[in-house]
């Protein structure tokens, strides 16, 4: 029987290269993946999975109104790859279980465990619950212990505590951290 993994990390843990790998060793033995990343975030483009390492893969892109079934996929999809999965739905997360278990399809999901509150995204609290296998992606915060968290940036380099949950942006604007760094007043 199929799984379905949850691989979390911080920001910079290398969740969306351990992706296009995952794809890379699929392809290199003639195996076909679909790989889907969130519509809302587009900042390598419209469709496009990219890693901060310059590697990069086309996308089909998900929204909260995509449905996940093997009904929807090629034939010969031998894995189904989730980028920026903290942006799943509950149902969307259930869906991708039960193509994992009914459908005999590896389902791998990648992304963050909670914003910059640190507080749980509804897709990372689903595959908390659900996912047959969970594995945490490792980093270090600046201070040079395990970072577990991000925190957000305003344009003056200070932290942002409040705020709508979702807020695209890359390494100018979040910062990966420690808990310790995380709960400190700086």
């Amino acid at each position: 029987m199929a799984k379905l993994f949850w691989r979390y990390g911080s920001m910079g843990a290398g969740k969306t290269a351990a992706l296009l790998s995952v794809a890379y060793n699929y392809s290199r033995i003639g195996r076909a993946v679909a790989i889907y990343t969130a519509a809302l975030d587009n900042r390598f483009g419209e469709g496009v999975v990219a890693s901060r390492m310059g590697t990069s893969r086309p996308a089909e892109l998900f929204t909260p109104c995509t449905v996940f079934d093997t009904a929807n996929l090629a034939n010969d999809v031998a894995c189904v790859l989730i980028d920026e999965a903290q942006f799943l739905s509950t149902r969307q997360v259930g869906e991708l279980h039960r193509m994992a278990a009914l459908g005999n399809i590896p389902v791998i999901a990648f992304g963050l465990r909670s914003d910059f509150r640190g507080e749980a995204f509804e897709g990372a609290a689903a595959l908390a619950t659900v996912a047959d296998e969970i594995e945490e992606l490792k980093t270090v915060c600046a201070c040079g212990r395990k970072a577990t968290f991000q925190i957000r940036m305003d344009e003056a380099g200070k932290r942002v505590r409040d705020g709508d949950q979702v807020q695209i942006g890359g390494d100018a604007q979040y910062r990966q951290t420690c808990a310790a760094c995380f709960y400190s007043d700086e």
